[in-house]
């Protein structure tokens, strides 16, 4: 038996406190050219580390040896110039900078204090062709990118640095297969070379195909470390949840109840090219398709978010086209969105929970333009409570949360609005695995209810498990339509390329 490989890192009851305490007594280490994994629900202190780490927040007390030596980092750089690095869960992408400026904006070539304008974009174009981004130009700017695509210049980044130690926060929330792929052939080429990583992410089948060990986060305290070989999924869900979790039954029997929405020839240029579909009341529609494919696009489109040149959108059984050209538009119609991105569009970061639950039905608890704070009080509680949400207070500010209980806020708000049609975008991107059942169970729920509910995903086993019908765009277009008799992630995903095979073999 080999002799395990000597640690880089090692942390001795750390602690770390915020309002409540989040990091406790922490022990961990991380060995050179290992990939290790974190788990834990969210709010388990995994981001925190992570941010302690690399000089974003400082600790309390405790003790962080990095190749055998103290240290405390003080800010970002500093971390980075000793070597640790890190790609956030959520994005930091500047969106009024370059592709190549985010990618090394804290490294830019220069002379004479200008900024070399072709080194930048030589170097920019190795590091997104080390990642597979050759499609990618450097020079434009980073706000013409969908989240996806801002992910992956992000580890690029990050890949880009000379690193002894990278960090990974969910990296792949964003991403879809052939992404994925291209991910992890860059992990175990870093591996390799003797990079060691910490790899946070709630995909457990990425945990087991990648990681050398697991440590197990749960309240701040760290539950057990594990070989991956040696340990079950169970046994580590058991303990990140600290109780066997109940095994779920999907509801998948449609309550026939009539025509919910109706979508005909809607084109929103460039991403979405002529998309029809419909959704029956009480049923689960799945958008399946690769990043680029237009699937958040034709949400947005739907809801009035973006702009559309063409296309017309029917609630129930109306005959007459709904006019939605703005959000308001939508809301008012009984249309609801739960936006991909939920820090850029879904939430305001420095407001309450109860105000950022409420805030699309405030009406209801004014008077006289006086708020009823009792009452607003009230309906906070009992939404949030049926998410499972974990906050102090509703007054606590939401940029205080976890992102997944930053997540069920924004759910939640949709909840309390009761729209009769419900968009999601990414639902469960970044939730640990209890969070994402609680997830499940309200979009059960509100089709029970008679809610129609389409979910654009770009996890398909998840799709399979909670849809009652997947639809799958490709390149802008509706590519495929599947139920439960014929679908397979295989069939799935050649549908997903469908379209960029077509266009590339019309070329030749």
């Amino acid at each position: 038996m080999s002799e395990p490989l000597p640690s880089v890192l090692t942390v001795n009851r750390l602690n770390k406190a915020y309002n409540v305490p989040v990091l406790k007594d922490f022990d961990f280490d991380l060995r050179k050219g290992e990939v290790h994994a974190l788990i834990g629900s969210n709010g388990a202190g995994k981001s925190t580390f992570a941010k302690i780490l690399t000089g974003l927040t400082p600790r309390n007390s405790g003790e962080i040896l990095f190749q055998g030596t103290p240290f405390k980092p003080s800010n970002k750089q500093e971390a980075s110039a000793a070597g640790i690095n890190m790609v956030l869960q959520e994005l930091n992408v500047i969106p009024t900078l370059t592709v190549g400026e985010n990618l090394f904006l804290h490294t830019l070539p220069h002379h004479k204090g200008i900024i070399a304008r072709k080194e930048l974009h030589q170097l920019s174009k190795q590091a997104l062709t080390r990642l597979g981004l050759n499609e990618l130009n450097p020079d434009q700017l980073a706000d013409t990118l969908g989240v996806g695509q801002q992910q992956l210049v992000e580890i690029a980044g990050a890949l880009a640095q000379n690193s002894s130690i990278l960090i990974l926060d969910e990296p792949t929330a964003a991403l879809t297969g052939p992404e994925i792929e291209r991910l992890f052939e860059n992990i175990q080429r870093l591996r390799e070379e003797g990079v060691a990583m910490i790899y946070i992410s709630h995909r457990m089948d990425e945990i087991f195909r990648i990681a050398d060990r697991v440590t197990v986060l749960r309240d701040g305290h760290r539950i057990n470390t594990h070989d991956t070989d040696g340990v079950s999924m169970d046994t580590l869900v058991h303990e990140m949840a600290g109780d066997e979790l109940a095994e779920r039954h999907p509801h998948l029997e449609i309550q026939h109840r009539g025509p919910g929405l109706t979508v005909k020839n809607l084109t929103a240029k460039p991403a979405v090219n002529d998309v029809s579909f419909s959704v029956q009341k009480g049923e689960i529609l799945g958008i399946a398709g690769l990043i680029g494919a237009g699937r958040t696009e034709t949400l947005r489109a739907i809801f009035g978010a973006d702009p559309k040149q063409s296309g017309t959108v029917f609630i129930g059984d109306e005959t007459t086209p709904l006019s939605i050209s703005s959000p308001t538009d939508a809301v008012k119609a009984g249309i609801g969105l739960i936006p991909e991105d939920r820090k850029q569009d879904g939430l305001l970061l420095n407001k309450s929970v109860s105000l950022n639950t409420t805030l699309s039905t405030l009406e209801r608890f004014s008077k006289s333009g006086l708020i009823d704070h009792r009452k607003e009080f009230d309906a906070t509680v009992a939404t949030t409570d049926k998410l499972e949400l974990k906050y102090d207070s509703v007054e606590q500010s939401v940029d205080e949360l976890s992102g997944g209980n930053q997540q069920k806020v924004v759910m939640g708000r949709w909840l309390l609005c009761d729209s009769p049609v419900l968009l999601f975008d990414e639902p469960t991107r970044g939730i640990d695995v209890a969070a994402k059942e609680t997830i499940y169970n309200a979009l059960d729920q509100l089709a029970r209810e008679g809610k129609t509910l389409v979910v654009v995903s770009s996890d398909l086993l998840e799709l399979m498990s909670i849809s009652h019908r997947i639809l799958v765009m490709s390149a802008g277009k509706i590519a495929g339509e599947f139920t439960p008799d014929d679908w397979s992630q295989e069939a799935i995903t050649a549908a997903a390329f469908s379209e960029y095979i077509s266009t590339h073999e019309r070329a030749q």
